[in-house]
C-alpha cells in the first residue's frame, strides 16, 4: 500500500526566485500558445479572450512545487486584481484554484509589467463589491456562476 504523497514545501529559499525559473508546458494546446505568444511578444497586449484583455499568474504548483502560468481575465480595480476561480462554469474549481490556496505568493503580468502578488480569497463583503466588477470585465460570468452550481471563488491579488 502507498502512502499518499505530501505536497512539498515552497521551495527552499525565496519563493520570489523560485517563480522566475522557467514554467511547466501548459496542458492546454490554445492556452501553450497564448502563453508562447504573450511570451515572444513581453506584453499580454496581444493576447485576449472574446476581445477582452487578460493577465498571466505565475505561481507554484500545490503538489508538484513546480512553476505554473496560466492567463486569467483582467480585473483591477485601484493596483488590486481578482482571479476569478470559474473554469468556465465548471462545477469543480481550477486546477490553479489549489496552487494558490497552497503557495499564495505569485507574479502577476499585466501588459508589459510583471509585479508581485499575494493571492487571498475574498469575504463575503469583498465578493459583493468585486462580483459586478468582474462581470463588467468578463460579462461571460454571470453565465457561469449559474451553471457552475457552486459560488465562484474569487482571489485578491495584493502587493505583498
Amino acid at each position: 500500500m502507498t502512502t499518499p504523497a505530501t505536497p512539498p514545501p515552497a521551495p527552499a529559499g525565496d519563493v520570489w526566485t523560485a517563480l522566475h525559473q522557467p514554467a511547466e508546458p501548459n496542458p492546454t494546446e490554445w492556452v501553450r500558445q497564448q502563453l508562447a505568444d504573450i511570451e515572444a511578444a513581453g506584453t499580454t497586449a496581444v493576447a485576449g479572450v472574446q476581445g477582452r484583455a487578460v493577465v498571466v499568474l505565475t505561481m507554484l504548483g500545490r503538489s508538484s512545487g513546480k512553476v505554473r502560468q496560466v492567463p486569467l481575465m483582467r480585473v483591477e480595480h485601484d493596483d488590486v486584481y481578482v482571479a476569478v476561480a470559474s473554469k468556465g462554469g465548471a462545477p469543480e474549481h481550477p486546477a490553479w484554484y489549489h496552487n494558490l490556496v497552497a503557495h499564495p505568493q505569485l507574479l502577476l503580468q499585466d501588459g508589459s509589467e510583471t509585479t508581485r502578488r499575494v493571492a487571498r480569497l475574498a469575504t463575503d463583503e469583498e465578493r459583493e463589491q468585486w462580483w459586478p466588477r468582474c462581470v463588467e470585465a468578463f460579462p461571460p460570468y454571470a453565465e457561469y456562476a449559474e451553471k457552475a452550481g457552486r459560488t465562484i471563488p474569487l482571489f485578491l491579488l495584493e502587493r505583498p
